[in-house]
This record gives C-alpha cells, structure tokens and sequence, in this order.
C-alpha cells in the first residue's frame, strides 16, 4: 500500500478498505483521487479473494468537495490547465455500481459535493456521529452531478431530495439517518470496525449470485415490476444450474459452511443481462 498515493487500499481479510487519502486537505477531490477511486475499484473487481469493499476517508474528513484551488473556472471543461494543476478535472470512469460485489461508503466525517453525490453509488451508505452531509453545488453556483438528480429522490423521496439539492443545506448523521440517506450511524471510533463487520456478513454469501443481485437491484431503478419479474426469470433459471447453487443448498442440508468456486468477473454471462 502507498501511503503518499491520494487514494490507498488495504486488504483485512476478503474486505478492500478504499481510502480518499488527502487529510491534510480533507480529502478534497481531484484528477488523482478520481482516477486512484477507478483503479482501485477495478482492481476489486477482479480480484477473487475480495468479496466486499469499503469507500472511506483518511483523517476527520470523508470529502470535502471539489478541489477548487484551480480557481473560478474549476469546473469550466473548456479552460486550459496547468500541467501542475491538481483540481477539478477528471469525472470518475469506473463506478461503485460497475464493482459486482457489495460497496460500502462509510462516511466518517464532512461529506460535500462529490462527497455526498458519490456515496450515492455505493451499494450501502453508514456514518459517523461526526458525519455532516451536503449537497452543496447550487451555493457555489454549479449543479448536482453523478446522476444525483435520479438517485436522490429514490432513496430519501421526492421532497427530501428537493431540500437537499436546492437548498444545499448540510445535514447531520442522525438526519441523515431519519431520512433515509444513511442505514446506520456509529460513535466515530467504531465506524470502521462496523463497517468491516458488516462487509464479512455480506461476503459469506455466493458471489456469483450477489453480483447478479446487485446487478439487478440497480437495473431494477429504471424497471417496472412485470420488466424485472421478465428479467429475473432466466436469471434465476441459470444461478439454479449452476456448482454454487448446488453446493449452497448440499451445504445448507449438511450444515456447513458452503465453499464457493465460481467466480463473478469471469462466470456470470453478461448476455444474460441484455
């Protein structure tokens, strides 16, 4: 692990702890963070032996937003760069929702802008009581991003999505809690450890069959219930001819512990999908 990269990974077992790794600037986003987010989560992909991940931030910050030392045109995606420059720049490639395992976002501390948005990709959402959570764009005169506008609503409702990106306002843990936005909220020096525990509860479960859960669940945004029942139908009628379908149920009679083989990245048909 390089701990001078702006984001660093370590392995606790099947679990990938994904560091923003800029304390100093309170893990402020730019072009190195995005593009160390994308490398990372394409590593955890592929990678057989990790079975869930987590997002977190390095120091008493998740992400403090963009890093707008760049100036007023920090967002302008016209405006020629400084090759030094190390502001807004680059949006990430490679998204939580594209990682076919669970993705975990621990907030544990101010979490605005892209630090609220991106969170929002992540499978599971938990915070810190230090928490705070904001939407902030339409105060600096910019705009919500990250299909934030869509995702929103759907998680907190209509109305909280509207205060939340119109106003800009900041929230705490606990209304964030309240509404929705977070499932649970832990005293700031257990976050991690929680968020850990609750990564190798979601890992004992197969893989190939929570990638194609999570596959699903996320389609599922953009589909009625008749379109996914359609979906799931051929789906579920593959997993059930597959070795770890057979091993989950023979591991269940025998009560065991079921040995996984098959592995998601290589496996699972993406045609099954289309």
């Amino acid at each position: 692990m390089n701990q001078d990269a702006e984001v660093t990974v370590e392995y606790q077992n099947q679990v990938a702890v994904v560091r923003l790794n800029r304390p100093d600037r309170l893990n402020a986003w730019n072009n190195k963070i995005s593009a160390g987010l994308d490398a990372a989560l394409q590593q955890a992909t592929e990678d057989q032996a990790v079975r869930s991940v987590i997002i977190t931030g390095n120091g008493r910050a998740f992400c403090a937003g963009a890093d707008l030392s760049g100036g007023g045109d920090t967002f302008d995606p016209d405006r020629t760069r400084d090759p030094d420059d190390r502001s807004e720049e680059r949006t990430p490639q490679f998204l939580p929702i594209d990682v076919n395992k669970p993705v975990i976002a621990a907030i544990n501390g101010p979490a605005v802008g892209v630090g609220a948005t991106y969170p929002l990709l992540c499978d599971i959402r938990i915070a810190s009581q230090s928490a705070r959570i904001g939407f902030v764009f339409n105060r600096i005169g910019m705009l919500p991003e990250l299909g934030s506008h869509s995702l929103l609503p759907r998680i907190v409702g209509f109305s909280n999505a509207a205060q939340l990106l119109l106003g800009g306002e900041i929230i705490d843990a606990n209304t964030a809690l309240s509404m929705g936005l977070v499932s649970q909220v832990y005293p700031d020096e257990d976050l991690l450890d929680q968020a850990i525990a609750l990564a190798e509860r979601l890992s004992v479960a197969a893989p190939v069959s929570v990638a194609a859960s999570k596959r699903l669940l996320w389609e599922g945004l953009s589909l009625s219930w008749e379109e996914m029942h359609n979906k799931e139908t051929p789906i579920f009628n593959w997993v059930a001819q597959q070795p770890d379908s057979v091993e989950g149920v023979t591991a269940f009679l025998e009560k065991r512990t079921a040995n996984w083989s098959m592995d998601p990245s290589s496996d699972l048909p993406k045609e099954l999908f289309d």
